[in-house]
């Protein structure tokens, strides 16, 4: 459900300040957040851009040998564009004390999502429920605990409000894994869905939910409160399931998850996302789409894992952009009603701009038949 995580909301902010510091000073930084704490979003902000023309050229280490760490490859490295609407967004989140992933997990697509991109669409992903996690998955650094702080009775509202001043076409609520709760924060979800629709009807919404620990009441109650598109990841192949995730989460149960939404609302698109670059193979790869397609799962993300820190899982491959967009074509070739395969795409990144693109294309391809 979440990718790479760190601390929280400071670390946009730090980021975005060592964008003006001096090319020494900024060089000086990355090295020492190499040497402490494994990549950073400041990795991803290297200077100029490299052409994509040389990427076939690059001839480091993609894959880890043992006792080695991989280097960035250029097509991990870009520049962050930082305009009005992010600043604006920002303060947004702050003056209403609301978390959000793409601050959370270092995001680096964060200028782009919250600016609006080459379509104008703006998105952004709300992060529910607080900032401490029930769970411990070894690919992410969101801080956990057994029990965490109560809910905030008005953050359903708060959320509404602030989406409603964004003006934003698509968001997306997630949420940190709360096994404390009865419902695992369900209900919490659907009251924020509701204010959302309530504000706006015509806003698309988006859920990337927990899995409840496999309550499909709980999934029921999301599916059913208005939403757009379920989402649920499964994060890996089901080989590596148990040395990526918390041992509460399994593949099986994550697949359960989307099958019941879908059931119990048919035209509700669900979606899920894989990290490649964890060791799996291509033909687990295959077998993983394969077992979500026959889920009825409409839509699939697959991006680059990332450390992010050296207390967690190394990279075992860096995935080339040609690698990815093949995923893509088999994605499309399986039935996805789309594919978003690229290392620097998250389950969430410009996910506005993908499915309103793709769903219409879709649509308008049907009218046509």
């Amino acid at each position: 459900k979440k990718p790479d995580c760190g601390p929280p909301s400071r670390v946009c902010q730090e980021a975005t300040d060592r964008l003006y510091v001096s090319s020494p000073e900024r060089s000086d930084r990355k090295k020492e957040l190499l040497r402490d704490d494994g990549p950073d979003l400041q990795d991803f902000i290297s200077g100029e851009l490299s052409e994509k023309s040389k990427w076939a050229e690059y001839k480091g280490t993609l894959k880890r040998q043992k006792g080695e760490r991989l280097r960035l490859p250029p097509w991990l490295k870009t520049e962050i564009p930082i305009g009005k609407n992010y600043n604006r967004l920002k303060n947004t989140l702050r003056d209403l004390n609301l978390h959000t992933v793409c601050e959370e997990a270092r995001c680096p697509n964060i200028g782009e999502c919250w600016g609006g991109g080459e379509y104008a669409t703006a998105t952004a992903t709300i992060m529910l429920m607080g900032d401490t996690c029930t769970r411990g998955c070894r690919f992410c650094s969101v801080k956990t605990a057994r029990q965490p702080p109560p809910l905030d009775p008005d953050e359903p509202y708060n959320t509404a409000k602030a989406i409603a001043a964004w003006g934003l076409d698509y968001v997306v609520l997630t949420s940190v894994d709360r096994d404390d709760i009865a419902d695992g924060g369900a209900e919490h979800f659907a009251k924020t869905v509701t204010n959302l629709k309530e504000r706006n009807p015509q806003i698309l919404v988006e859920c990337l939910t927990p899995d409840f620990r496999g309550d499909l009441t709980a999934v029921e109650k999301i599916a059913l409160s208005g939403l757009d598109v379920y989402a649920h990841n499964v994060e890996t192949v089901r080989e590596l399931q148990r040395h990526v995730r918390d041992p509460r989460a399994n593949f099986d149960q994550s697949l359960s998850v989307l099958k019941h939404a879908k059931k119990v609302k048919p035209t509700v698109l669900t979606k899920t996302s894989i990290m490649l670059g964890l060791g799996e193979t291509d033909q687990q790869i295959i077998n993983t789409m394969t077992g979500l397609r026959e889920a009825e799962v409409d839509c699939l993300t697959l991006g680059q894992y990332m450390q992010p820190t050296k207390r967690h899982l190394k990279v075992e491959e860096y995935v080339t952009p040609e690698r990815f967009a093949h995923w893509e074509k088999v994605g499309s070739d399986m039935g996805f009603t789309y594919t978003a395969s690229g290392p620097l795409v998250r389950s969430s990144y410009k996910a506005g701009e993908f499915f309103l693109k793709n769903l219409l294309k879709k649509r308008k391809a049907e009218a046509a038949e």
